[in-house]
């Protein structure tokens, strides 16, 4: 019987290395058997410089992977796993499923109790629901528009470009082809895909084999052996993906033209962020402050919003804002006769058809739910929205802390109503609210929904940020520190085997966005609360630079071209107030600088400097509205004047670094 006696070698050990090593081991077993001190002596060197060119062979294919995934954070993920030794966790499911009494043993069972669940869960939710019979979906649709959408034929050029921007993807659809496979081959298929585009804009109708999702169930928390814990991740056809690109690029611009989407909606809208959402709140909360009001706030929690939408209700509603003829006939075609299985295991369950709801993971589903609940608005006249897809959150602010609660109580009975119409299903348990305000109050307040109380929290996450009811940011810092600790101790863990060039990488990776994610409106607080990020910050660009604990990072920071946190935070605020400056914001932000820039007409010197005003609180003075308007008018003139947004930055980046 033959041993065979090969070792399984790293990917960077080429057979250079493999050579060098035997050298290396014949020499050791030379210096052992002659005992010289020569021999010895020999040995050591070798052995010295074959380890130095043996880590840097392995710094230099890491460096070279994070190159490559440099974009990718699910690929510098991976990497990063192989650095720090943790073993990749398989997406395994266990054995069994219970759901219903019922328990479900083999992968077909499993797959098909998925989809069975995915498929009924929205329809069922809806049927719960009683809508009063007096109320209809048109008496909250007011303004209709007389305007009709056109749909305007599609060039080579336009596809092309549209799939180049696409992420080249591995993930497969129904079909087993996945994005990378399309954008390689499309350069010969893109005049007949073309045609088959048009064909569908000029007949109204959606191709039949591009309806038919694959759906994965990703587990979220909770007992993994049960359905309700995992959400679907659908994967649609990757040529539908490009034609409903395509038809989003149309409706978008048709939206915008006609100013039908409310303004306090801000997801899935160009030029619009959460950062843009956060920043009216905390307008809107510091003004109410500043003239010594109280102001409720309430966080709705709504189940399974995308699953319930009524397909009749939502044309409906698109044929009032103007989506009609060829193109309400397209969106129909879309919406109907679309079909889903559960792939798990290798294992594909049995076709089902979608009753209801839009499609998740599609270009257009989002947007058609924000048209869907665009007439929220028109509810009440006393309630401030601010919306951002399904995150439907409310504001109403008054002097009186009793009458404010009853007025609020009231207007939410009527919203009650208007997500019953709706077919939307409210989760009052998860539903809470915040008093904001200064202003000492000792008794109980009390808010409710159709008689039913929902909690008073005291601090909460709105859109990826924890807003507490003092609005001092400590709690959503605290949050940021525990996070970017976990990153320093993988960076540093990689340090060990990566260069300073791919620690730069994994800094902007995982380091930089949670100092970065709105940070114009976190980041305008007291410098102590700020101090043990910026502690955090020192302490991973002395790792990157593998410098010593005790050096001075100002040097550090302006070899790596890197912001300190205070300037960081200024750079996005500066940025706010370029847009501002350039008349770009959302309606309802950019009124916060209307008129107020100074000498408009003239071609004055300070023409594009602002008023400072004057506000009575410190919560206030911390605000973009006053902040920024600061900020701005201490900049030079020549970064004021920079012509693109991109020339803005990185002249005013210059500047902060040339001060370090």
């Amino acid at each position: 019987m033959k041993i065979s006696n090969k070792k399984k070698y790293k990917p960077w050990f080429t057979n250079g290395l493999q050579n060098a090593c035997k050298k290396k081991n014949n020499l050791y077993a030379r210096s052992l058997k002659t005992k010289s001190t020569e021999d010895d002596i020999k040995y050591r060197n070798y052995k010295n410089k074959l380890t130095r060119i043996l880590r840097n062979c392995e710094k230099d294919y890491f460096d070279k992977l994070l190159l490559e995934q440099k974009n990718n954070i699910k690929g510098t993920w991976n990497i990063l796993n192989i650095i720090i030794g943790k073993k990749k966790n398989a997406n395994s499911y266990p054995e069994n499923f219970k759901h219903k009494n019922k328990i479900f043993k083999s992968d077909k069972e499993i797959s098909n109790g998925f989809n069975d669940f995915f498929v009924n869960v929205g329809p069922e939710l809806a049927s719960k629901i009683e809508a009063p019979e007096n109320v209809h979906i048109d008496n909250f649709l007011k303004n209709r528009n007389v305007k009709s959408m056109f749909l305007t034929a599609i060039t080579e050029d336009e596809t092309f470009k549209i799939v180049n921007q696409c992420d080249g993807k591995s993930s497969t659809d129904s079909y087993g082809i996945n994005m990378s496979i399309v954008k390689e081959v499309f350069k010969f298929i893109c005049k007949p895909f073309t045609d088959i585009c048009n064909k569908s804009f000029i007949n109204g109708v959606f191709p039949e084999s591009m309806k038919t999702a694959k759906v994965i169930p990703l587990f979220k928390s909770g007992d993994n052996d049960t359905f309700t814990n995992y959400r679907p991740v659908s994967l649609l056809s990757q040529f539908s993906k490009i034609l409903e690109k395509l038809f989003n690029n149309r409706l978008d611009n048709f939206l915008e033209k006609n100013e039908l989407l409310v303004d306090g909606q801000y997801g899935f809208r160009k030029s619009r962020s959460t950062s843009m959402a956060i920043t009216q709140l905390i307008e809107e909360l510091t003004n109410a402050n500043d003239e010594k009001k109280y102001t409720v706030g309430v966080f709705i929690d709504l189940k399974k919003a995308f699953d319930t939408i009524d397909h009749s209700l939502l044309l409906r509603k698109l044929e009032h804002y103007g989506i009609r003829g060829v193109a309400h006939g397209w969106i129909k075609s879309y919406l109907n006769s679309r079909k889903q299985f559960v792939h798990i295991n290798d294992i594909n369950s049995d076709l089902l058809d979608v009753k209801c709801g839009v499609p998740q993971g599609s270009i257009l589903g989002p947007k058609l739910f924000i048209l869907y609940i665009n007439d929220i608005c028109n509810v009440t006249n006393i309630l401030n929205f601010i919306l951002f897809a399904d995150d439907t959150n409310i504001f109403c602010s008054g002097k009186n802390i009793e009458t404010l609660c009853k007025t609020v109580s009231k207007e939410l009975d009527k919203l009650n109503i208007w997500f019953a119409v709706n077919k939307l299903s409210l989760n009052v348990s998860k539903t809470n609210f915040i008093l904001f305000g200064n202003k000492k109050h000792t008794g109980d307040v009390h808010i409710s929904i159709n008689n039913v109380k929902i909690d008073r929290v005291y601090v909460t996450k709105f859109l990826g940020v924890m807003i507490d009811h003092n609005l001092n940011w400590k709690e959503h810092i605290d949050v940021i520190n525990s996070k970017i600790s976990k990153s320093i101790a993988i960076i540093y863990k990689a340090s060990k085997i990566l260069k300073t060039d791919s620690l730069y990488t994994l800094y902007c990776s995982l380091f930089l966005p949670y100092l970065n994610y709105c940070a114009e409106n976190w980041g305008n607080t007291y410098e102590s609360n700020l101090s043990k990020l910026f502690l955090k910050q020192k302490r991973v660009i002395r790792i990157i630079c593998k410098a010593d604990f005790r050096d001075h990072t100002n040097p550090l920071f302006k070899k790596m071209k890197i912001l300190k946190l205070n300037d960081l935070i200024k750079i996005r605020s500066a940025i706010f107030m370029y847009k501002a400056n350039k008349n770009t914001l959302p309606k309802n932000l950019q009124l916060m600088f209307k008129d107020n820039t100074v000498n408009k007409n003239y071609n004055f010197r300070k023409k594009q400097e602002y008023f400072q005003k004057y506000v009575r609180t410190k919560q206030k003075q911390m605000c973009l509205s006053v902040l920024g308007i600061k900020l701005w008018n201490s900049l030079e003139d020549e970064i004021k004047r920079s012509i693109t947004i991109y020339s803005f930055k990185s002249k005013y980046k210059y500047y902060l670094l040339s001060n370090y």
